[in-house]
């Protein structure tokens, strides 16, 4: 059939861009990318926050921004909305991952989960414990959060550096792990970090969510749709005293794990709407306005050829792993350290105890629950995996970087508190993730590689 679609040799700047396109594409799902950009904003706003430059670091993050509009007039720091209205975007993420894993992935049923949540238990209880250890003034004590967050994105790239002689089931066992510990801290932020709760702000919140129930009811798939009940939800949070980014995992909860209900299934759509667009271009409709409609029906089936929670995901994960984790590690990671006194504050407790619990109890936490799970509680470890491995995901489970700092920012006012409990996470999690690697290429990979090749023929 012929078609009225002018057929045209591509110019070379329009070939070159769009293979550049291609490879940018290819490098951004590298997982070990969003690791390694994470570091170095860290990096970067560590060396800003203690050149020359530090007065320019502190003062852009304290900007003031916000709207006035008539009578209404909502002004807030820049550093209030990354840390408070951005990072709802990251815990919309952690939500729909969340809900997609127990639904059909590692958290799926108690005989999938029982591992990894022991293992996690481990790893949230003992680092929780060396903290309160080093610190036992009230003033210090509040931080006892900050060493029991693993950072999926930090963890699981420094794991992808490793290598494709890793086992898949140790990627999926530190994930597991990862998104557990990502409740922990949730709930943990619900119970412990939040004001005391303002009930009115709950009726607000109520709304919101019965927005998006609504919204789904009659079957509204685009994500824009959802924007307002989420600000909806958003502000209700923040009314009520509670952390307002755990609007995000409220979210991420209630994103719909099935295919949107349909008359026709996506991928009967698809093939009418090509037809229909073959059957106006050959005939007397080739008018460009009559396209409209078999294109909108085209773009609707692509939509709904994924669950939303899978689609969404997909469409934020980009953005919040190369753009709203990097801003908020150099929004976060500028610790001064001339401004830190170690020696007033308890600072030099709060830098220890993070310290030492996310490097050294982390993986002790992690390695010991899993061996009493799989001793006294009779679990089995995934195929593919060896203690050895146990031990890789338990050091890369002491990457606390995003979460911990997080928790940080919500724990301390004091700010050489705080400066002090930031460099405890960044010092942890470097360590960890250079004792990771060594550990991981000197014994995992070694092992791995060794059993591949089968026993030495030499040795019979």
């Amino acid at each position: 059939m012929a078609s009225n679609f002018p057929h045209r040799t591509p110019p070379r700047a329009q070939v070159f861009a769009e293979n550049a396109f291609a490879a940018l594409s290819r490098f951004l799902h590298i997982e070990a990318v969003s690791g390694i950009l994470l570091l170095i904003a860290a990096a970067a706003a560590l060396i800003w926050a203690n050149s020359p430059y530090s007065d320019s670091y502190h003062a852009l993050w304290h900007a003031r921004i916000g709207v006035d509009i008539g009578g209404f007039s909502y002004v807030q720091s820049l550093h209030f909305w990354i840390n408070d209205a951005l990072m709802t975007v990251f815990f919309l993420v952690v939500g729909m991952e969340i809900r997609r894993e127990i639904h059909e992935g590692a958290l799926a049923s108690i005989r999938l989960a029982s591992l990894p949540l022991a293992a996690a238990v481990g790893g949230v209880l003992l680092p929780a414990a060396i903290y309160l250890v080093f610190n036992t003034d009230p003033a210090t004590r509040v931080g006892w959060a900050v060493p029991t967050a693993t950072d999926i994105a930090f963890a699981v790239g420094v794991l992808a550096l490793l290598g494709r002689a890793i086992p898949g089931s140790v990627r999926i066992f530190l994930l597991a792990l990862a998104i557990i510990d990502d409740i922990v801290a949730v709930l943990i932020i619900a119970l412990f970090y939040s004001g005391g709760l303002d009930y009115t702000g709950l009726a607000v919140a109520a709304l919101g969510i019965a927005m998006v129930l609504g919204l789904q009811r009659v079957g509204a798939g685009s994500a824009l749709a959802y924007i307002v009940p989420g600000a909806v939800l958003w502000t209700g949070l923040l009314m009520t005293g509670a952390h307002p980014t755990l609007a995000g995992v409220v979210l991420g909860l209630l994103t719909p794990v099935a295919l949107r209900p349909a008359h026709h299934a996506p991928l009967h759509l698809a093939a009418s709407a090509v037809g229909d667009l073959q059957a106006r271009q050959a005939g007397a409709e080739h008018d460009p306005h009559h396209l409209g409609v078999p294109l909108r029906q085209l773009r609707l089936a692509q939509r709904d050829m994924l669950p939303p929670v899978t689609r969404v995901q997909m469409a934020l994960h980009p953005w919040v792993a190369f753009g709203v984790m990097p801003l908020f590690a150099l929004a976060n990671a500028g610790v001064t350290l001339d401004g830190i006194n170690l020696a007033a504050d308890g600072s030099r407790a709060v830098l220890a105890g993070v310290l030492v619990a996310l490097a050294l109890g982390k993986p002790m936490g992690v390695v010991a629950a899993s061996w009493l799970a799989v001793r006294v509680g009779g679990c089995q470890l995934p195929e593919g995996m060896n203690w050895p491995a146990v031990w890789l995901v338990g050091l890369l489970a002491g990457i606390g970087f995003t979460m911990s700092i997080f928790i940080a920012t919500l724990a301390f006012q004091n700010l050489n508190l705080l400066a002090a409990a930031k460099l405890g996470v960044l010092m942890a999690s470097v360590l960890s993730a250079l004792l990771g690697l060594a550990w991981g290429r000197a014994v995992v990979v070694r092992r791995t590689r060794s059993h591949s090749r089968g026993p030495d023929p030499s040795s019979a």
